[in-house]
């Protein structure tokens, strides 16, 4: 079972994309296991602030060293991990390639950062990997978290009904995917691809991938230039 320990200032926040579909069928069947843990939990201040101004002056609020440090040393006393991960808009950016490579892990600590962003002083000791979903900036790590966790526990087996279903999607082989249609055959005078009705699965699956080619070449083309 892959176990995914998140450390949030907003625990409440990451309940509910893991409390349905996929996500939650993969725990419910005991091949993932997502467990948030709130920072202000591991706060030695009394009003469990986990924030502070920055050193140098400047905007905003830095998050503390010490209650990130707290919680991470608290769940590796209990198992091992491996890769501590810092949600960061400038960490590599998040692609199918990264996830396959997440999915044959075990344990994974996730960490999410607020306002400013996190003490420096975790990242060089504790991340082991950064992680960006997109060049943009949110509020928090929660949202991409999830984004990240969601991308990684689809593939991990029996996750799916259909295994082949996630080797199929787009990016894994390189291409955005072909176009998919299902019934009716014929909708406001719109018919679905004739080859895709003839049984013929050989010229099948030629079909789709010069369809997959043509998408990417004409909405993703840096995915062709090598």
């Amino acid at each position: 079972m892959m176990r995914f320990d998140i450390i949030s200032v907003l625990p409440d926040l990451m309940q509910s994309p893991f409390a349905h579909s996929i996500l939650m069928r993969a725990q419910k069947k005991g091949l993932a296991e997502i467990v948030v843990h709130n920072l202000r939990d591991y706060s030695n201040n009394k009003h469990r602030n986990v924030d502070d101004y920055p050193y140098g002056g400047g905007s905003g609020m830095v998050m503390s060293v010490e209650p990130f440090a707290a919680c991470i040393e608290h769940l590796q006393s209990q198992r091992s991990y491996d890769d501590v991960v810092f949600m960061s808009p400038d960490g590599e950016t998040l692609n199918q390639q990264i996830a396959n490579e997440f999915a044959v892990k075990g344990n994974i600590i996730i960490l999410c950062g607020h306002y400013k962003g996190i003490d420096q002083r975790i990242r060089d000791i504790f991340v082991t990997r950064e992680i960006s979903i997109g060049d943009y900036v949110l509020s928090g790590g929660e949202l991409p978290a999830a984004v990240f966790v969601d991308s990684i526990v689809r593939l991990i087996p029996g996750v799916l009904s259909d295994e082949t279903s996630a080797l199929s999607d787009s990016f894994q082989g390189e291409l955005l995917d072909a176009p998919v249609y299902t019934r009716p055959a014929e909708w406001r005078g719109i018919k679905v691809p004739d080859i895709l009705l003839s049984g013929n699965q050989l010229k099948i699956d030629e079909w789709r991938y010069d369809q997959a080619l043509e998408r990417t070449k004409a909405r993703r083309p840096d995915l062709l230039d090598d």
